[in-house]
Order: structure tokens, then C-alpha cells, then sequence
């Protein structure tokens, strides 16, 4: 029962690092599209593409912490006392690139518009970085029970080239989205300019992966040897196949294909960090038998689970599926009640 609890949060893991590291991808091309004239395109793009789906994606993450100090308390507790710093800086810019995003559109002043703005780009640049950063430290053994908060604990070469990689991961996952969706939308102009920028992100996933080999093997040797061999490296492979991939059918414009590919890539790289750590949860100190709660409580937390999946998986289906055909709009300005005023360009 614990080892299938603790797959079901790995898979939490990669299904909010799939769908919420769009998210973040978007706003890091929000951040990187330039002044208010020459980014007026992307970003209303990015707008009009994420408003319907934004806020689910959030479900993922919370889920995972609710599986984490239910089935695993002792992780959880070790995680957090151990990290407490850059899960703060997260959930700081979660916060922040919320509030950002939601208000940024409705805001009658320029000047809010550009300082909401601001919050939302910056954020998705931070809060990917953190929460890499903190998975880089438990992969390196630096996380144990009783290990108390200190720099090194995430600010090591392991957890930098992670939060780095989970920067560049969601700029990829995000800019092949938005090709697809500039399609959608009838943005001709922004489908090759997405399209490039989805070429020069996976350059950078593929330039950071070549950089992180040597220092994964000498400072998380457990977790280099699990990526390096058995089924641990099957996924490595098969996740390069899907980077591949993606990069051919973006080649030959097949933008309606390239979605579930670049998914594959990023999904399948965090299931095979998942294996590549069994039967450790913390390596090397902490297996998953060591760290699980109570034989009820696993049976509850299976049930309650379970009926999770039933009631709310085909809902979170039929979202996206909905979103990825277009049939959902998001709020126009009049919906808002956000008309122009005077004093709106101020």
C-alpha cells in the first residue's frame, strides 16, 4: 500500500510539472516578450490562451502535499524544516503570480496593468526555479529527518541545475502550447514565433541535462545510478525520443501532435527520478516503509484516492480536452466590468 501511495505522488509530481509548467512557460515568455509595443501580441496571446485553464492546474500541487503529510508525514516534516526557505519563495510567487495574472487584465491604469504584469512574469520565473531547486536537494541526499534549514540544504550545484532545468522545461512545454494555440486563435504571425522559441528551449533543456551528468554523478550518486541503468534509464530514453519528437513535428508544423509529445518528455523524466530513488523516498536515509504513516491511514488515503479519480479525473479531462478544441472562451472586458475610463492609459 505504501509503495503504490507513493507512485500515485509521483505521478501527482508529473502531472502538475506537465500541466502547471505550461502555465509557468508562458509567463516566462510573458517576461521575456519585451516592451509594451513589441510584446502587445504575445501577451495577449498568453491571456487568451491560459484564462481558461490557470487555476486548475494549481489542483495537482496541492494534491501532492495533501498525499505527502497524509501518507508520509515523516517526509513531509523532514522536507519542510529542511527547505522551509525556497517553499516559502514558492508559494510566494504563487501567490503573487495569481494575483498578477488575475488583475493584470481588469486593471484600468497602465501603470497597475504594467506593475501586474510584472508580478505574473517574474513569478513564473521563480516559483519553477524553487520547487526544482528543493526536488534537486532531496535527489542529491542532502534532505534527511532531523536536518535542519541551512543554504545548503538546496543552494548546492544539484539543486541549481535542477530549478535551471525545470525553467527551461517549462519554457519549452510552454512555447510549444502556444504555437498551437496562436493556430487556434488565428495568430499566423505568433506560430512561428513561438515555434522558435519552443527550438531554443529545448536547446537550452538539452545544453543544461549535458551540464548536470557530471555533477549528478558525483554529488547524487544513488539517483545517477538508478537514471543510468534498468528501467530508470528506459524512461530517460524514451522521455529523449519525446524531446525528439517534438522538435520534428514542430519541423514539419504538426503543432497538433507536438502537445502530447512534449508532455511525454517531461512527464516520463520525473517518472524515471521516481524510480531511479526506489526504494528511498530521501535517499539514502529514509525508505518508503520507513516513512509511512499508519496501515489505516494508507487505506483511507487509497480510498479516498480513489474516489478523487472517479469524481474529479474525467472532469479534469473534459477541461482540458474542451480547452485544447477551444470551445472555452475567457472573460472579455465587459464580463470583467472592466470598460475604459478615463485616465485608463495613465
Amino acid at each position: 500500500m505504501a509503495d503504490l501511495i507513493a507512485w500515485v505522488m509521483v505521478l501527482a509530481i508529473a502531472a502538475y510539472a506537465c500541466a502547471g509548467g505550461t502555465d509557468y512557460g508562458a509567463g516566462f515568455w510573458d517576461l521575456m516578450a519585451g516592451g509594451a509595443d513589441r510584446g502587445k501580441r504575445p501577451r495577449w496571446l498568453i491571456d487568451h490562451a491560459m484564462a481558461p485553464v490557470w487555476e486548475t492546474n494549481n489542483v495537482w500541487l496541492i494534491f501532492v502535499f495533501v498525499v505527502m503529510w497524509t501518507g508520509f508525514p515523516t517526509v513531509f516534516q523532514a522536507v519542510f524544516e529542511a527547505m522551509w526557505l525556497p517553499l516559502t519563495l514558492a508559494a510566494v510567487g504563487l501567490v503573487l503570480r495569481g494575483a498578477g495574472f488575475a488583475l493584470r487584465k481588469p486593471a484600468r491604469r497602465l501603470a497597475r496593468r504594467r506593475l501586474y504584469g510584472a508580478m505574473f512574469a517574474v513569478a513564473s520565473l521563480l516559483t519553477p526555479f524553487f520547487l526544482g531547486a528543493v526536488l534537486g536537494g532531496i535527489a542529491a541526499g542532502r534532505v534527511k529527518v532531523g536536518t535542519t534549514a541551512s543554504a545548503d540544504a538546496w543552494a548546492h550545484p544539484v539543486s541549481v541545475l535542477t530549478g535551471l532545468l525545470a525553467i527551461a522545461a517549462t519554457a519549452f512545454l510552454g512555447a510549444v502550447f502556444l504555437c498551437a494555440d496562436a493556430r487556434r486563435f488565428g495568430a499566423d504571425d505568433l506560430v512561428d514565433y513561438f515555434r522558435l522559441r519552443a527550438f531554443l528551449a529545448f536547446g537550452a533543456v538539452v545544453v543544461l541535462a549535458l551540464i548536470a551528468l557530471p555533477v549528478t554523478r558525483s554529488d547524487a550518486r544513488y539517483v545517477w545510478d538508478g537514471l543510468t541503468g534498468g528501467w530508470g534509464l528506459c524512461l530517460v530514453v524514451l522521455a529523449g525520443v519525446c524531446g525528439l519528437a517534438t522538435v520534428l513535428l514542430l519541423l514539419r508544423r504538426e503543432y497538433r501532435w507536438c502537445r502530447y509529445t512534449s508532455v511525454g518528455s517531461v512527464a516520463l523524466v520525473v517518472c524515471a527520478w521516481g524510480l531511479a530513488q526506489r526504494p528511498y523516498l530521501l535517499p539514502t536515509s529514509l525508505t518508503v516503509e520507513q516513512a509511512a504513516g499508519a496501515a489505516h491511514t494508507l487505506r483511507w488515503l487509497a480510498l479516498v484516492t480513489l474516489i478523487a479519480i472517479v469524481l474529479v479525473g474525467p472532469a479534469l479531462v473534459l477541461l482540458y480536452r474542451l480547452d485544447t478544441l477551444g470551445r472555452l472562451e475567457p472573460l472579455t472586458d465587459a464580463d470583467t466590468r472592466a470598460a475604459r475610463a478615463p485616465g485608463d492609459d495613465l
